[in-house]
C-alpha cells in the first residue's frame, strides 16, 4: 500500500478527543462577534501567516496528489505483471495489505491519538520539545523493533488466522509476508516523524516522502517486468514462482516503504532540536491522554478488525480460482486485487475533494462549538454536505458510466479482467456519495471533542459490515467479491443512516430536509449526464469489448476524457437550471485561487 489508511470500510477516521460532549439541549450561551469565512478557504487561512499555511497547504495537496497519481501508475503496472485476476496477485496483495492495519490495529491509534497531542503540546516548552521527542522516537524503536520481529515470525500464524489461502498457497504468501511484514517498524517510524514535523510547520517532507514510496515500487515493478516478463507472457503460477522474482517484487516493495520512512530524517534534522537516544516517560502526561484518547484507540481497532474479515472473505475466492480456471471453459473471477483496486478507485473523489472542504467544515465546527453555537455547528453540516454532494455526486456518476474504459488501466491488457474489475468498480461507485457524507458528519464529533460516540456508532458499523462480510462468503466463488462490493455500498448506506441517528440525537434538526432535497436535484442531474455518457459510450462500442473503447490505453483515455467532459458540461448545465445554488458553494474556493494565481 502506498500509504496509511483504512480501506474502503466505513471505518470512522478518528481524531483526537479532548473535552466532554456538548449536547443540543444544552444552553445557548451567545457570544460576541465571530471571525467571519469564507467558504472552502483552508483550516489555515484565518489568522496570522495565511501566506505561509496556504504555501503548506498547497504543498500537502500537490503531495497527495502526486502521491494517488503515481499510485495509480503503480496498481497499473502491478495488473500488467501479475494480472488483475492472477493468484500471485492475490497473494502478493493479501500479504502487502496486512502490514499496514496490523500497524494501525497495535499501534496507529496509540501513536496518532496519544503521542501526537503531546509532541504539540512539547514544542511550546523551552527546549522546543527536545527531551520529549527524544523519548518519543526512542520508545517508538523500542516498541516498534520487537513487535515487528514478533509479528514477523508469526507470519504463518497470522495468515492462516486471517486469510482463507490453501496449503498450496500459503506458503507463497508466508514468503511475501517475510518480506512485507517488517514494513510495520518503517509504517510507524514514518508515522512519528512526520507528525513531528507537522507540529513544527514543516508539512511538505510528510505529504511528499509517499510519492517517493510509490516511486520505488514503480522502479521495482520494470524491473521486474524486464527480467521476468508478464503474467500474459508467462502465465506465474505459485509452484513456478522464483526466488528472484519475490526478491525484486517484495523487496523493491518494502524498499518504498523504508524510504519513506528514512527520507523524513534529512528535515527531521534541520530542525536542530538536538535529539538523542532518552528512555523514561514518566511525569510527561502520557496516561492522562491515554485515558482521554481510548475511545479513539478502540475504534481504530475495531474498524481495522473488522477490515481484516473482509480481506479473509476475499482470500476466500483468490483460494478458489485455481478449480474454476481448470474448468472448461476456463473461468476468471474477482479476487482481493480486484476488490483493492476498485477500492482504491471509487474513493478518488472522497479524498481529493470531500478531505479538504471537511478540514474547513472541522475547524469551523470546533469554533462554533467552543462558543456553544450550535446554530453553527448545523449550518456547517448542512453546507457542508449539500456543497461535497455537487461533487461526489457527480463523481460516482462518472465511475459506475464510464467504469469499463477505467478498468483497461488496471486489466494486465485483459479484456475479461477489464470487464471483472469494472462490475466491482460500479458496485462500489455507487455509495461513494454516502461515503464522503459520513465522513462529513462525524467530523461533528470530533470538533467536539466526543471520542465516545463514533466508537458505538463503528461497533454497530463493524458488526453489520462482517455479518454481510460472512454471508458473502458463502456465496459461489465467482460472486464472493461481488458480494462484497455490495456489502460495503450497503454499508455505506448504512453509516449514514447511523451517523444521522446520532448526530439528530446530538444536535437536533440540521437540516436534513433541505440536504435530502439538494441531493435529490443532484441526483437527478447525475442521472441525465449519465445517461447522455452512456450513450456516448455506445458510440465508442463502450458496451462491447471488442469495441474501440477497450482497445487499449490511448483509446480508454480517448473515451474517458470525451464522455467525462460531455458528462459535466450535462451535469453544470442541469445544476443551473435545478437552481442547485450549492454549485457557487463548490466553484467559490477554486475560482478564487484561480483569480489569485
Amino acid at each position: 500500500m502506498t500509504e496509511l489508511s483504512t480501506g474502503a470500510l466505513p471505518i470512522l477516521d478518528p481524531v483526537y478527543p479532548r473535552r466532554r460532549t456538548l449536547r443540543h439541549t444544552d444552553v445557548r450561551v451567545e457570544a460576541g462577534p465571530q471571525p467571519q469565512h469564507d467558504d472552502g478557504q483552508e483550516m489555515a487561512d484565518s489568522g496570522d501567516g495565511t501566506g505561509n499555511m496556504a504555501r503548506s497547504s498547497a504543498i500537502m495537496a500537490a503531495g497527495t496528489m502526486t502521491s494517488r497519481l503515481l499510485g495509480l501508475m503503480r496498481t497499473a503496472l502491478l495488473a500488467l505483471a501479475l494480472g488483475n485476476t492472477g493468484l500471485i496477485t492475490d497473494i502478493f496483495s493479501i500479504a502487502n495489505v496486512l502490514p499496514n492495519f496490523i500497524y494501525l490495529m497495535v499501534a496507529g491509534g496509540l501513536f496518532n491519538a496519544v503521542l501526537v497531542p503531546q509532541v504539540i503540546k512539547a514544542i511550546h516548552l523551552p527546549d522546543r520539545g527536545s527531551d520529549f521527542i527524544s523519548r518519543i522516537m526512542t520508545l517508538t524503536l523500542v516498541v516498534l523493533a520487537p513487535l515487528t520481529l514478533l509479528v514477523t515470525l508469526a507470519a504463518p500464524l497470522i495468515l492462516q488466522t486471517v486469510t482463507q489461502l490453501d496449503a498450496n498457497q500459503l506458503p507463497l504468501a508466508t514468503i511475501f509476508a517475510y518480506w512485507l511484514f517488517p514494513q510495520i517498524f518503517f509504517y510507524g517510524l514514518y508515522a512519528v516523524m512526520g507528525q513531528v514535523l507537522n507540529a513544527h510547520g514543516r508539512f511538505g517532507a510528510y505529504m511528499w516522502a509517499p510519492a517517493l514510496n510509490n516511486v520505488v515500487a514503480i522502479a521495482g515493478l520494470l524491473v521486474f517486468i524486464a527480467m521476468f516478463g508478464t503474467n500474459r507472457d508467462t502465465g506465474f503460477s505459485p509452484g513456478e514462482w522464483s526466488s528472484q522474482a519475490t526478491v525484486v517484487l517484495a523487496g523493491s516493495t518494502t524498499l518504498g516503504i523504508v524510504l519513506q520512512a528514512l527520507i523524513l530524517i534529512w528535515p527531521l534534522r534541520k530542525l536542530r532540536l538536538g535529539l538523542r537516544p532518552q528512555f523514561g516517560l514518566r511525569g510527561v502526561g502520557l496516561g492522562t491522554t491515554a485515558r482521554v484518547a481510548k475511545w479513539t484507540i478502540l475504534t481504530m481497532l475495531v474498524g481495522n478488525g473488522a477490515y481484516l474479515v473482509y480481506t479473509s472473505v476475499a482470500s476466500k475466492a483468490s483460494s478458489l480460482r485455481n478449480d474454476l480456471m481448470a474448468q472448461d471453459p476456463p473461468q476468471n473471477i474477482a479476487g482481493h486485487f480486484t476488490l483493492e483496486t476498485a477500492s482504491m478507485l471509487y474513493i478518488i473523489p472522497h479524498s481529493v475533494i470531500a478531505l479538504s472542504l471537511a478540514t474547513v467544515l472541522f475547524n469551523r465546527m470546533s469554533h462554533s462549538f467552543t462558543d456553544k453555537d450550535l446554530d453553527g455547528v448545523r449550518e456547517s453540516i448542512s453546507t457542508g454536505l449539500r456543497t461535497i454532494g455537487v461533487a461526489t455526486v457527480f463523481c460516482s456518476a462518472v465511475l459506475v458510466v464510464l467504469a469499463g474504459p477505467i478498468s483497461v488501466f488496471f486489466s494486465g491488457r485483459s479484456d475479461v479482467d477489464a470487464a471483472i474489475q469494472a462490475q466491482v468498480l460500479v458496485l462500489l461507485a455507487v455509495s461513494a456519495p454516502f461515503f464522503s457524507s459520513t465522513f462529513v458528519m462525524n467530523r461533528a464529533f470530533y470538533a467536539n471533542e466526543d471520542g465516545r460516540t463514533p466508537f458505538i456508532m463503528q461497533a454497530i458499523l463493524s458488526v453489520v459490515g462482517v455479518s454481510m462480510a460472512v454471508a458473502a462468503g458463502l456465496l459461489p466463488a465467482q460472486f464472493i467479491v461481488m458480494g462484497l462490493a455490495v456489502a460495503y455500498s450497503l454499508g455505506n448506506v448504512a453509516a449514514t443512516i447511523v451517523s444521522h441517528i446520532f448526530l439528530k440525537r446530538e444536535l437536533g434538526d440540521y437540516g436534513a430536509g433541505h440536504i435530502a432535497d439538494v441531493h435529490l436535484r443532484l441526483v437527478a442531474a447525475a442521472l441525465v449526464s449519465a445517461a447522455v455518457g452512456g450513450g456516448a459510450l455506445w458510440l465508442f462500442g463502450g458496451y462491447n469489448t471488442d469495441g474501440f473503447a477497450w482497445q487499449n490505453y490511448f483509446t480508454a483515455v480517448v473515451v474517458v476524457v470525451v464522455c467525462g467532459t460531455l458528462m459535466g458540461l450535462v451535469y453544470l448545465a442541469l445544476l443551473k437550471a435545478l437552481h442547485v445554488n450549492e454549485l457557487k458553494d463548490f466553484l467559490k474556493p477554486l475560482l478564487r485561487r484561480v483569480g489569485r494565481a
